[in-house]
């Protein structure tokens, strides 16, 4: 079987045998898998991911020294059946799965995982149990952005924002993006984008943002116009006063008025949801600082490189500051689903494809916002250069 695996830094063509189904798994033919962005990462920081996660709890992510076949945005037909299944599927049947599969040393992330190879491979193995077959026809060159939007699913889910919030998206990459049509499916009617790129602004745009914004010359919480937040806090305090003197006149008490309109949500604090989707350090604090008081801030992005940002600033601002990462198996379905019933068009992420002797220069493609967002890595393809 051929594939493509990383070490050390380099990506190479190589041989492997035939991946054989264990207990419970599933051997898939690989019908494209999407490079993700932590991929990109992997190959340069996989050490440092390493260290973290172990920390965390998970003591098998791929080092720069091990062989790791990355890929784990993938979609497959079925191939072979191992012991304990329950096949009820036909062999030639398009699925996609959840990238975890049990090995005897126990639960791996494919593609991330030298003991999980991933799909930038003809075939790839999976459990049967967090397989899913393509529902409604769906095509597998539109589900195999089943598990980058599930990213973003669960990154909009996470901040439960509602139709009448506003959401702005800072960074325009694959999360981004994602992001953004997962709002729009939401209903969410306002949504800015910034990015810095021409070429990501207008992807934006096709997936479903209201207002695109270049950072370098306009502000995402401007553009926002007058929604009733707060940007001082000085000026939060001096209205706060003003309505104090306006419940005293009332001839109820004052504070039975107010614990009543706290119940039905009218003293809520207005604010936006804020998701960062950049990733690289510094941007935690320029959103604190810059963002509206009580705004929540989802952080999506992963940034490979220690960070910091001043808790005072975030403290008086009193900033909702969320991390997400991953999503549930029935967000995974629900995304799968929504793509096959059209409530998510996903089309526009795509931007290039390759064939297993062009991942390298898919990476380096990658590196151009301008050139692309999310190249599909086709295992049939002889494509050595990213073709739409």
């Amino acid at each position: 079987m051929r594939a493509v695996a990383c070490q050390n830094g380099n990506l190479d063509v190589i041989d492997l045998d035939t991946p054989k189904p264990g207990k419970g798994q599933v051997l898939l033919d690989v019908t494209g898998c999407g490079i993700c962005g932590s991929d990109l990462h992997a190959r340069h920081h996989a050490d440092a991911q390493a260290d973290v996660l172990a920390e965390a709890g998970y003591a098998d992510f791929g080092r720069s020294h091990e062989q790791v076949v990355y890929g784990h945005e993938f979609c497959g037909t079925i191939a072979d059946y191992g012991t304990d299944t329950a096949r009820t599927l036909k062999t030639g049947t398009p699925v996609v799965a959840l990238p975890l599969i049990r090995k005897d040393n126990g639960m791996h992330a494919i593609g991330l995982s030298a003991s999980a190879p991933g799909a930038y491979a003809e075939q790839v193995l999976v459990e049967e149990a967090f397989m899913m077959p393509l529902p409604n026809g769906l095509s597998p060159d539109v589900g195999v952005l089943t598990e980058p939007m599930a990213i973003g699913h669960h990154a909009v889910n996470r901040a439960e924002i509602t139709k009448k919030d506003a959401a702005i998206v800072i960074g325009c990459g694959p999360v981004g993006l994602a992001v953004i049509c997962m709002l729009k499916a939401r209903g969410i009617e306002m949504i800015v984008a910034s990015d810095f790129s021409p070429g990501r602004r207008g992807l934006a745009m096709a997936c479903g943002a209201s207002i695109v914004i270049d950072p370098s010359t306009d502000s995402p919480y401007d553009v926002l116009g007058d929604r009733g937040y707060s940007m001082s806090i000085a000026a939060s305090a001096a209205g706060g006063l003003k309505v104090m003197k306006g419940l005293q006149k009332l001839p109820v008490p004052w504070h039975v008025v107010l614990r009543g309109l706290g119940v039905l949500g009218v003293t809520a604090p207005k604010r936006p949801t804020i998701f960062e989707c950049v990733g690289v350090p510094g941007i935690i604090d320029g959103i604190i600082s810059a963002a509206p008081l009580n705004s929540r801030v989802v952080v999506a992005g992963v940034c490979m490189e220690p960070d910091q940002f001043r808790p005072v600033m975030a403290i008086n601002k009193e900033i909702d500051l969320r991390f997400v990462v991953g999503y549930s198996p029935l967000e995974f379905r629900d995304t799968l689903h929504m793509l096959a019933d059209g409530k998510i068009d996903a089309t526009p992420l795509v931007t290039g494809t390759v064939g297993l002797d062009g991942v390298s220069n898919a990476f380096e493609a990658l590196a151009d916002p301008e050139q692309h967002a999310k190249i599909i890595v086709d295992p049939r393809s002889t494509a050595s250069a990213p073709t739409e």
